[in-house]
């Protein structure tokens, strides 16, 4: 009997993607076969960087892991998970605000694609004060955003900041 793989998806705007998405995925890697990082457009979100620009970011954060790969695509979350056979969506709580949104996102989902099981895990406490918009207004003021992206994706960061910067 051939074995099924459990995918999971980890779907946001990540703009930018910070060091505590980061670590969700990479706690979500030890649980799932893949994880796939999806960078999608929110369409109650106004967002600074392009999707071209998240992904480059993304996929420069998580080059050295086997499980997990990124991807973008325009539309339903639920419709992205059922094309890529996923049943898992991966959602990163920091505070009760947003358990409280997830809980009405994992409804509507459900109501969309009962197959589909919304995974909460919990920000580390050191991450819970650290979000893309801490990292945008940060960048604003010139300040240093070191701890709180990847490493690995900084120079991509601060060269789209720039690009952002002298375009205004």
């Amino acid at each position: 009997m051939e074995e099924k793989m459990n995918i999971a998806v980890f779907a946001g705007s990540f703009d930018p993607l910070t060091i505590g998405h980061y670590d969700i995925a990479l706690r979500a890697s030890s649980l799932f076969d893949e994880v796939i990082v999806l960078v999608n457009s929110n369409v109650s979100k106004h967002s600074l960087f392009s999707v071209e620009a998240r992904v480059r970011m993304a996929q420069a954060a998580f080059s050295s892991m086997d499980r997990i790969r990124v991807e973008s695509f325009d539309g339903l979350t639920v419709s992205f998970l059922d094309r890529v056979g996923a049943r898992f969506l991966i959602r990163g709580i920091r505070h009760a605000q947003d358990l409280e949104s997830e809980r009405a996102l994992s409804w509507n989902n459900q109501k969309l694609n009962s197959k589909i099981e919304t995974i909460f895990l919990l920000s580390a406490p050191e991450h819970l004060a650290v979000s893309s918009s801490v990292v945008r207004e940060l960048l604003s003021y010139n300040q240093n955003v070191d701890t709180y992206v990847p490493e690995s994706m900084r120079e991509i960061l601060l060269s789209e900041w720039r690009k952002i910067k002298c375009s205004v």
